[in-house]
This record gives C-alpha cells, structure tokens and sequence, in this order.
C-alpha cells in the first residue's frame, strides 16, 4: 500500500507544479518517446521485410509453371526490366492466350495491345520532366494503376504492358506461364552475414537504450530540491525514493504515449522515405502485439530502475541535497569488468569462420552488449579524471572547466549515446570492410575497352543501325554467334562468330585481317574445337537456340585457316574460343537466326548517353538486354543487409540529434537563474556561448576517444570470428568519429538562440 501511495504521490509531483514541473516531465517525454519510437520501428521493420518479400514471391514469375503449348489459362511474359537514370524499372510484356489467362498480383485484369498498367511511381514521373528520356522507352497507354499487392514499396517503378505481338521464341526471352509464384527454396544465409545482421541489431539499440536512461534523469537537480523539502516535512529516505521513482514512471508512461504518437508519425510519411534503394510502405510497419506490450513494459520498469540506481549516491537530507560532503573518486575497478566480460565471451568464437557452423547469437550479442556498455562504464571515471587535472586558460573555458568539475556525470550521460553509436559503428564498419571482398567480386569487365553491351536475337541489322546512330555512341563493335558441330545432330559443338575485323579483335588477337578471312581462336575453356575444326574439316552450322525451319548450314574450313590466341570480351565473359568468321567468308550466315552482341564505347561528356542506348535498343524490341558494363558485382544478401544497416543508421543518427537537442535545452532551462545572474554582472553573450561549447567539446572528444578504442577492439574481435586478419581504414574510423563530433557541433549550434534568450536580467524575477 505504501509503495502504491508513494508512487501516486510522485506521479502527481510530476504532473503538477505549474509549469516548471510540466515543462520538465513533458522534456522527459519527448526524450523518452524518441527512443520508445525508434524501438517500435525496430521491432517492426523484421516483419515489413517480410511482406515486402512476400510481395515480391507471389508475383514472382522466373519460377513459374510454363508449358508448350497454349490453352485458356496460359499467358505469354516477356521480361523488358531496364534501368532508368541509375533506378530499377520491373517491366513486363504480357499477352493472355485464354479467358483463364493468370492475373499479375495488384492487377484486376490484362492490358491491351499498346496499353500498360504502371505503379503510381512510375505514372508519376512519367507525368514529369524528369521522365521525358523514360516516356520514349515506354510508348504506351497508361490504362490503369498496379495496387499495393504488386509492387514491393510506393517508389516502385514497375509496369504490365500488353503486346498482342508476342510471340515465343528459342531463346527463352518469352514464356508460356499458367499461374504465378511456383518459387525454389530459399538459400539459407551464410553464418558470416547472420552475424552481421547481429551486430547491426545490437549496434543500432543500444544508443536507443542509453538515450531512454539519460531522458528519465531529466530536471534530476530540482528533483532532489524538491525531494530534501519533502525531507523536511517527515518523509524518510525510502518514502523519498518511492516518490522519486513515481515521477520518473509518470515521466516514462507519457514518453510511451508520446512514442507511440511519434512512431504512428513517423510511419505516415515511411512511404516518402527511400534509404538505399528500399521503400515500404506505411502498412508495412506494424509491430507485433508481444514486442509491442514488451517495449511498453520495459520502458517504465528501465526508468524506475534507473532513477533508484542514480539515487544510491544521493542522500536527500531535511537541509538541502548532499551528494557526499567530499566527492569521492569513481572507481575504476567494477567499470572494466563489463568489457572484459564481453571479451570472455566472444573469445570462444575466435577464429571460427564462415565454415564451421553458425556462431552463437547469444554470446555474440552478451559479448557484444558487454563491451559497448563499457564505454557507458568508463567514459563517466574518464572525464573526471581529465577535467580535474584542467584549469587555467580564457574566462568562457575556466567557466566550463568548472561546470565539468561540478557536474562531470552529467557531461558523461550526454555524450554517452555518441559515444556507443560511434564505438558500434567503427566496429561494423572494420567488419563490412574486411569482409566486402568476399561478397563484392569482380567481374573481369574492361571498362576502357567498352561500357555497354547489347545481346539481342534475330534483329542484328537493325539493332546495329540504331545504337550507330545514337547520340552520345563513339563506337559500336558488333558479331553474330552460331552453332557449328562436325555433324548435323552432333552432341559436341563449338561457337563460331562472323564480324568485320575490328570487331572480331574484341575476341581474339589478330595478326592481320580482310574481309573473307576465317580465323580458329584457340586457348579458351573449349574442348571440342580442336576436335570439330581444322582446314578442310566439314562443318554443319545452326542458330545457338535451334531453328523452328530446322535450318543448317554445310561449310568446310578453308585452307590456310589461322590459328589464333582467344582474348577474353570486355564484359568479362571467360575465353571459350571458336571459329572466327569475316562476312565475306560465309555470306550465307546471315541468314541464320544468330545471337549478336554489341559492344558500346560512349562519350563521357553526354550524361544521357546510357538511357539514350537503352532507348535505341528498346525501339527495335523490347526484349533487347541492355547492360552497362561495371568491374565489380556485389552479393545481394549482402546489399541488403548494408542497405538495411543505412536505415536503421539514419534512424538512430535522428534520435541521437533529437535527444541530444532536448538534453541540451533542458540542462539551460535548469540553470537560467544562474545565467541571467552572470548576465546581470556583466559576463558577455560571447564568453557564455564560449562556455557552453567548451562544455560539450571536452566530454565530446574523451568520449569519442574512449568509442575509438571499445571500437576497435570489438572490430578486431568480430575480424578474426570471422576468419579475416585485422586491418584498420584510419580514414574511415577517422569519419564515424566526425560523424558522432559533427551531430554534436549541430545541436550545440542549435542550442545558442535559446541560450541567448536565457542570458537576460529578468531571469532573476521569482515569485
């Protein structure tokens, strides 16, 4: 019964007051219902990945049933995807052969020929001018709008256009379909990249945890104040504390109500939030009931703990508030206890590495918890330590100096989420780093040789003629493959490619060329050549992808034909070799459908150049491949989960900026009596913002320092679990502890104009 009344009577301590005690509350609050969003935004984005995966697998349609022949339910697709401006636009051509023709998801019915259902992002910039270039690429009809239920974000750009001319074809660039979503397993995710998204996850919620117990510790000054009047008036130390912790669970209770607001904010404008390539939409973001009641209870119990664990030093007294008569030194012993403990986890896992089973989450998130709440530990005896030993200097430092050695824990509980935010990225930032080699490859493409290359069927002549004659094309080198075997039905064949010489340079070195020639490329990855081809061998010649006229070409290598040494193509393909054809040797080939690839030199001084190709090339056919040419590739798992890492990184970068400005505000809304007292003898507005800079630059850079050592260490340490030998990028550690210097340089900024406001006379008015 007593804790019920004492926790009653602090709750309305802190609701009451007047304005003071609803000014502090309602800063708690809002410190507390920043974290609470951000943590419902966690536990929410697991499942928003996976509608939004789920969204993508039904309409997915590469592992869907397709058949030979047509019947009421099949359709033909053809996939058209392009890039656009450096975004993913998904197309597909449809044509429904029956009334029961299958429905793309988010669809109620097929285009028509020339018509298209687009995605509202994708109507929209078509709509624009940003879309001009886009619009010639996409001729047709806007007759309807794809629904949520077909695309995987708002900012999708994604489009069903129909083409009663479509056909299918031997290379596979059509299909027959029956229905969609006939997907294969999922390949499981490596263990290296599920400690990767551990790390993430514990990286990202600490500074929240830390940020919550700072907020509940808002306005602890008047608190004790108003704690020692109680004092007075007969309440013992556990009354008192018992109040103290009802103001805080009042303080706590409002911030989940406020979190809430703000997480159901936040998630209204999701939709208009693209970080990295992913978009989700506001549905998407729903917490589960369990996590959310667990956030809920949680956060009120962290601040009843919190406010109890603060007040252990603090003895409230009838006369005023006494934080021991003569302060003692903070301990150093118990703080390096937490780190250590984290280490004695993880060592365990040392040298482990991808191949020998997936690492233990537990000690991997207790070891990894334990060394970041170390810097949380530490950083408060640190500071002490340093600002004891200062003094001297210009009037604003002595004035920060002083505030520092009065209040040095207060400095601590500031710069603590900084602090683990840059010690967590540092150390996922050594991790990405050491491990990006084994998920970005290279790709062997020679970017100097050519930027594109365009694979088309059937459409050389015209193709050719287009990319030509596009602005901002230097060079187009062109060839056509076919199928050569030492019989008409032969299981061992080899390529064979006509071109003009220039061309045919892109595929092997050629000593000296004319029209006519014929050249044997050997040195590649074929083994038949050297079986099937040689001077006067007869050879049948065929499509790659067959002929529906069965057609085949009879032809005997010429005498005199040269050998020569294969050169690998500049999209990085690996050597196969084959028969090297000019048009004169063969006129015949050309009537063959044959497989032509054209390789693109462009003018770097045409920005458009890469769209203006891909709409030469779509104009012929839409089924046309256009790919720019890149040397390296990165593993989509991988991708995503740095992607999944941006957002929540830019989530916690806001609450750390917003937390910190509260924190900040508060702290000068406590002392404006004593501002408006050095204002009123004199003390100059500069000397004043001096101080308050100094003030948050001393804890700021011990507490980055401290983040840079706790960083490296648990770098290191995830390193060699993951079998990679340490190396550290100075310049990157160098910009996380920019990052977490800067964010608090911009909120001291931010701080000034109040500060200002405060440093006036008629702070000293009381009533």
């Amino acid at each position: 019964m007593s804790w019920t009344q004492d926790l009653t009577m602090g709750m309305k301590f802190a609701v009451g007051g007047g304005r003071e005690g609803w000014t502090r509350t309602l800063l708690t609050a809002v410190g507390v219902g920043l974290g609470v969003a951000l943590l419902l935004i966690t536990t929410a984005i697991p499942s928003a990945l996976a509608a939004r995966d789920a969204r993508e697998d039904n309409r997915n349609d590469f592992g869907a049933t397709m058949i030979d022949k047509p019947g009421d339910n099949t359709m033909l697709l053809g996939v058209v995807d392009t890039v656009y401006k450096s975004v993913d636009v998904r197309g597909r051509l449809v044509r429904g052969e029956g009334p029961k023709a299958p429905i793309p998801p988010g669809t109620s019915a097929l285009p028509g020929d020339g018509e298209m259902l687009a995605s509202p992002a994708l109507r929209r910039l078509l709509a624009s001018d940003k879309g001009a270039l886009l619009r010639e690429r996409l001729p047709y009809r806007i007759t309807g709008t794809i629904a949520d239920a077909g695309l995987t974000g708002p900012n999708e750009l994604a489009y069903y256009a129909g083409d009663n001319h479509l056909t299918l074809d031997e290379a596979g660039n059509v299909r027959r379909i029956t229905s969609f979503a006939h997907l294969p397993p999922r390949e499981a995710m490596d263990p290296v990249l599920r400690l990767l998204v551990v790390i993430i996850f514990v990286v990202l919620l600490m500074p929240v945890g830390v940020f919550i117990a700072a907020a509940v510790r808002f306005g602890s000054d008047s608190r004790d104040r108003r704690l020692a009047a109680l004092r007075l008036v007969g309440t013992d130390s556990r009354m008192t504390r018992r109040i103290a912790a009802g103001e805080a669970l009042a303080g706590s209770l409002l911030g989940v109500l406020f979190g809430a607001g703000f997480f159901l904010l936040g998630r209204a404008f999701a939709g208009d939030i693209d970080v990295a390539g992913i978009n989700l939409f506001p549905a998407d973001l729903d917490p589960s009931a369990a996590l959310a009641v667990l956030v809920a209870l949680a956060v009120p119990a962290a601040a009843i703990a919190v406010t109890l664990l603060a007040m252990r030093g603090v003895v409230i007294e009838p006369l005023g508030v006494v934080r021991t008569s003569v302060p003692r030194r903070r301990r150093v012993w118990w703080r390096v206890l937490p780190p250590v403990a984290g280490l004695a986890l993880l060592v365990p896992m040392l040298g482990k590495g991808r191949d020998s089973g997936h690492f233990n989450s537990t000690l991997v998130i207790g070891g990894s918890v334990l060394l970041l709440v170390g810097v949380t530990a530490l950083l408060p005896w640190l500071i002490e330590a340093v600002v004891n030993r200062l003094g001297g200097g210009s009037t604003a430092w002595q004035l920060a100096v002083r505030r520092l050695q009065m209040t040095s824990g207060t400095a601590a509980r500031l710069v603590n989420g900084i602090a683990v935010a840059v010690a967590g990225a540092i150390a996922l930032q050594m991790l990405f780093a050491g491990i990006d080699g084994d998920y970005s490859k290279e790709t062997g493409a020679d970017t100097s040789r050519a930027q594109m290359v365009v694979r088309s069927d059937f459409t050389k002549t015209r193709t050719v003629e287009a990319l030509r004659s596009t602005h901002g094309v230097r060079k187009v080198l062109t060839f056509g493959r076919a199928t050569a075997g030492g019989t008409k039905n032969a299981e061992e064949t080899s390529d064979m490619y006509t071109g003009d010489c220039a061309s045919l340079r892109v595929l092997a070195t050629l000593p000296s060329c004319a029209n006519g020639d014929v050249f044997i490329a050997t040195g590649g990855w074929d083994d038949n050549l050297t079986k099937i081809a040689g001077p006067g061998k007869r050879l049948f010649i065929k499509p790659p992808f067959g002929d529906r006229n069965d057609r085949t070409l009879t032809w005997t290598v010429p005498a005199g034909t040269r050998t020569v040494q294969v050169l690998a193509d500049p999209a990085g393909v690996p050597a196969s070799g084959g028969i090297l054809l000019t048009p004169g040797a063969l006129p015949a080939l050309r009537h063959l459908a044959l497989v032509n690839t054209d390789y693109i030199s462009l003018d770097p001084s045409e920005p458009d150049a890469v769209d203006l190709v891909r709409n030469s090339a779509a104009k012929v056919t839409p089924l046309t491949s256009v790919d720019a040419l890149h040397e390296t590739r990165e593993d989509n798992r991988f991708a995503s989960v740095r992607k999944g890492l941006y957002i929540g990184a830019a989530a916690v970068l806001l609450l750390i900026g917003a937390s910190l400005l509260v924190s900040v505000l508060e702290q000068l809304r406590d002392r404006r009596k004593l501002l408006a007292a050095l204002t009123a003898f004199g003390t100059r507005r500069s000397t004043m913002s001096w101080s308050v800079l100094w003030q948050t630059a001393v804890p700021v850079v011990l507490g980055l320092l401290l983040a840079t050592v706790v960083g490296l260490g648990l770098g290191s340490v995830l390193l060699d679990m993951v079998g990679h030998s340490v190396s550290v990028d100075w310049t990157a550690v160098a910009a996380m502890a920019g990052i977490g210097g800067g964010v608090v340089v911009l909120v001291t900024l931010l701080s000034l104009p109040p500060l200002w406001r405060l440093m006036r006379p008629e702070g000293l008015r009381t009533e």
